[in-house]
């Protein structure tokens, strides 16, 4: 994998370890695009923490602030990063599918 794809990767992987950054991006995939302060109605998150999960989902690409109504920025999901980090998840599988099936082969060989 290029390396370039390596750290989007690695970015989307970071973003995702953390409970609330998991539960902002499932409110925003089953809702859809909404505002800090709406995030904060709907989460057991204050909106000064959503405020800092969401730079940091917007750093990693996997949301993107649009302008709205009096001024208020709106959060809208970004699947191009999570479809990279994918891609390494698969390419890693067919890597290991290999070594595993060999040596899945030589145990019910010895037995």
């Amino acid at each position: 994998m290029r390396p370039e794809a390596e750290a989007v990767a690695e970015q989307v992987f970071t973003a995702l370890a953390d409970p609330s950054r998991r539960s902002i991006l499932a409110a925003l995939a089953a809702d859809g695009p909404a505002t800090a302060t709406d995030l904060a109605n709907r989460l057991p998150i204050t909106r000064q923490a959503i405020a800092k999960h969401l730079a940091l989902l917007s750093d990693a690409g996997l949301v993107t602030a649009e302008p709205g109504e009096r001024r208020r920025v709106r959060y809208r999901l970004r699947s191009a990063p999570m479809q990279v980090a994918q891609q390494f998840l698969a390419a890693l599988a067919r890597d290991w599918d290999g070594p595993l099936d060999a040596l899945k082969e030589h145990l019910n060989r010895q037995a």
